[in-house]
């Protein structure tokens, strides 16, 4: 803890600031240019190499069985839905992409926010926030990689 606060104040700094934070972050995500997060698609043989990071996904992670039960707060900003695959057009299948690596640069910045909570924060709870903030944004992370591979997958199964 390097800022001393009484408990009351430290308290109510964490329940308000950790839920503003990640509405903050989402928000501000959303706002940043698209071309951002433009990158060429890897090739087809090189995207097949992916493999083992699907594997994790789908076998140590089990992404499947819970990916549906995670919020999507980018409609709640005017942004790109990620809830379901809307559409198999090529245009469509690349924002998707994009807006997946949008929503992975958010979560991890999540972390680090949310990380500096403890700036304020006495041990142990110190440590609860940072498990809180990892334990918060990683199915985020994992998902949206997850969802990554299989659109690259099926554009180059459907587009090359």
């Amino acid at each position: 803890m390097w800022i001393e606060l009484p408990n009351f104040w430290i308290a109510a700094i964490n329940i308000i600031g950790i839920p503003l934070c990640h509405l903050a972050i989402a928000w501000a995500s959303t706002c940043l240019p698209a071309g951002m997060f433009v990158r060429p698609l890897p090739p087809k043989r090189a995207h097949d190499s992916a493999g083992c990071e699907n594997f994790f996904h789908e076998k140590l992670f089990l992404v499947r069985y819970w990916k549906n039960m995670l919020p999507d707060a980018a409609p709640w900003f005017k942004g790109f839905a990620k809830g379901k695959l809307e559409s198999t057009d090529h245009d469509y299948l690349q924002t998707f992409v994009c807006e997946t690596r949008r929503g992975e640069l958010s979560h991890w910045i999540q972390i680090l926010a949310i990380s500096l909570f403890i700036i304020w924060t006495p041990s142990p709870a110190s440590s609860i926030i940072i498990i809180y903030a990892i334990l918060a944004n990683a199915p985020c992370i994992i998902n949206l990689r997850y969802t990554r591979l299989r659109i690259i997958a099926l554009i180059h199964k459907k587009y090359t």
